[in-house]
């Protein structure tokens, strides 16, 4: 084991000198100082899953919360049918699990790896202790909160007030302005899930998702080329999401 410098008398490992550079990521932990990120960094426990393994299910007892060292977890709700709902995606640098390691309840959703994950779990006695010595921790944990009650409310007025068709629509415009390539036939990008996986994001169930891609395809707002979806005309989908508004 190589020996990475040392701190309080201690020796720190190339175990700890990792999970230090990825708690020095975290928001709720950012500008505190390399002391006591070290402390934290030598209480973590890592933990590896692969795509598609749980980490907790929503109605477990909260033991800590966890920091995403490296891939990307889903968080997600599902209804007493099986539908699932994806709440939202977390990739390095994020913390998961925050609100219940302070108000004492369950694990209020599910999480698991959308991709081979490498996460710390960090202990909610160790969290506790730290904001008590450091409030500044506790406001930024509450900003954190705070932005995913937003994304929520974000998420009800989406499913509340607009059409599958229209959630469709604008997740392929999401889709093309982040992840696609401009070419001879319009913007392109590639679906990397499936097509129920896409309904649960969208907040629908497979069958309404392709027969509304099918619209869009007949439509000429978008063409499919397997798994390679083509939009001639960025703003002429934009207006068609408009006009559902």
């Amino acid at each position: 084991m190589s020996l990475c410098g040392s701190y309080n008398g201690r020796i720190m490992s190339s175990q700890d000198s990792s999970r230090l550079a990825a708690l020095k990521k975290v928001a709720i932990l950012a500008d505190l100082d390399e002391s006591h990120l070290q402390l934290l960094a030598s209480a973590a426990v890592p933990r590896r899953y692969e795509s598609g393994e749980m980490v907790f299910s929503e109605g477990d007892p909260c033991e800590g919360l966890y920091v995403v060292e490296a891939g990307l977890v889903k968080i997600f709700k599902v209804c007493a049918s099986g539908r699932e709902q994806v709440l939202t995606l977390e990739g390095p640098g994020a913390s998961v699990a925050e609100l219940p390691v302070f108000d004492g309840g369950n694990y209020p959703a599910s999480v698991s790896a959308e991709l081979p994950s490498d996460l710390l779990f960090i202990g909610k006695k160790d969290i506790r202790a730290l904001c008590l010595k450091h409030p500044e921790v506790a406001l930024k944990v509450l900003r954190v909160v705070s932005a995913r009650l937003r994304r929520l409310v974000g998420i009800v007025e989406e499913l509340s007030f607009t059409t599958v068709h229209h959630r469709l629509a604008a997740y392929l415009l999401r889709e093309a302005r982040s992840q696609g390539k401009r070419t001879a036939r319009g913007v392109e990008f590639t679906f990397t899930i499936s097509n129920q996986e896409l309904a649960s994001r969208i907040g629908t169930v497979r069958e309404l998702v392709s027969r509304n891609l099918s619209r869009l395809q007949a439509a000429k707002l978008i063409k499919l080329d397997g798994r390679t979806v083509v939009i001639p005309d960025l703003e002429a989908l934009h207006a068609e999401i408009r006009n559902g508004e």
